[in-house]
């Protein structure tokens, strides 16, 4: 099999939560995402030999590795709980121009990604169709390359549009205005987009970011939030409209690099509590008793962490899913800034 990580998309009704939420688990529910889990490892199986022989998966080899070389030294931006967040996702200790593909990125991790959760209380309605969403943060380069595949159909999902949002290298999100999110009494967050964006999946099923690593905040690990919607459009003012969504979810990093990015400025000036991988409650609700495996494959840069990471995943998606009722958001970007729901 030659996925650079295939994670197939579960649709079970667990949740998850963000800072101090805690939610007992429904045994119903747990044993339905097993199933699911089951049969979706199954069309997995199935899905790997046709999106090779398609040549699907050359491309997109080739094209990370294209922008791997393309930005190479440049700023511009690499089962059960236990097992899973003490598995090196590094594809290689270092990246030089004249690094072969084939060490670059691997050929068979695969991985079942689940279950569906909540949307938290940052998504911002209204974000802006855009694919360097840094907007000028200081912090470590991190390129995002996502690649999505049907599973229904084992072909790529084209015109998905990968809605993602993370905080920035101190802790905080744009665009809400909230006690729990940094200065609660500062307004003009509100009209700030850093680290925001979303974009169109090509005839591969890929779409990236240039955006910076995420920081840190108490009570939950280093991540990044998904949305996948389907069947929308972009308006004239840049936004979407229309459609479903069919994938709510979280995306996480390995340990020693978070450890390795925590450890620069501004990183390092924040005073919370770091919460690792192993004790996070939407880890451990993502891989208990799965195969799952949300963490990002990833190389580095250049030389050293400041100067950047790439970090790509291979999400499976159930297309006829629609998780919409899920999907509440803290406020909304218009033309005339930022609105608190």
């Amino acid at each position: 099999m030659h996925f650079h990580k295939l994670a197939v998309v579960a649709l079970s009704g667990l949740a998850i939560a963000h800072p101090g939420a805690h939610h007992e688990h429904d045994p119903h529910s747990v044993a339905s995402k097993r199933d699911l889990l089951r049969n979706s490892r199954r069309a997995l199986d199935l899905c790997a030999d046709h999106l090779e022989k398609r040549g699907v998966n050359d491309r997109a080899r080739a094209r990370r590795a294209a922008i791997m070389k393309a930005n190479e030294k440049r700023a511009i931006f690499s089962r059960d709980t236990d097992k899973t967040v003490n598995t090196s996702h590094h594809s290689t200790l270092q990246v030089s121009a004249n690094t072969p593909e084939s060490e670059l990125f691997s050929k068979n991790p695969t991985c079942i990604l689940a279950p569906e959760g909540e949307v938290g209380p940052f998504w911002v309605n209204g974000e802006l169709v855009r694919s360097d969403i840094r907007d000028g943060q200081p912090g470590v380069p991190l390129i995002l390359d996502g690649q999505f595949i049907d599973i229904n159909t084992c072909e790529p999902i084209q015109a998905l549009w990968w809605d993602v949002w993370s905080c920035n290298s101190t802790g905080v999100y744009s665009g809400v205005q909230s006690d729990v999110n940094g200065n609660g009494d500062d307004s003009s967050n509100l009209n700030k987009t850093f680290s925001r964006g979303i974009q169109k999946t090509d005839a591969d099923g890929v779409a990236h970011f240039k955006t910076m690593f995420p920081g840190h905040y108490s009570g939950r690990a280093t991540h990044i939030h998904v949305i996948a919607h389907t069947n929308a459009h972009k308006l004239a003012n840049n936004t979407l409209t229309g459609g479903h969504i069919s994938h709510i979810g979280q995306l996480f990093f390995d340990q020693d690099l978070i450890s390795k990015v925590e450890a620069t400025h501004p990183y390092n000036t924040n005073t919370a509590d770091i919460t690792k991988n192993i004790d996070d409650h939407v880890v451990i609700v993502e891989t208990e008793d799965s195969t799952s495996d949300p963490f990002f494959e990833y190389a580095l840069l250049g030389d050293s962490i400041e100067d950047g990471v790439f970090g790509w995943i291979t999400l499976g998606v159930n297309v006829t899913a629609s998780h919409d009722s899920d999907a509440s958001y803290a406020a909304t970007l218009t033309a005339s800034g930022g609105v608190s729901s």
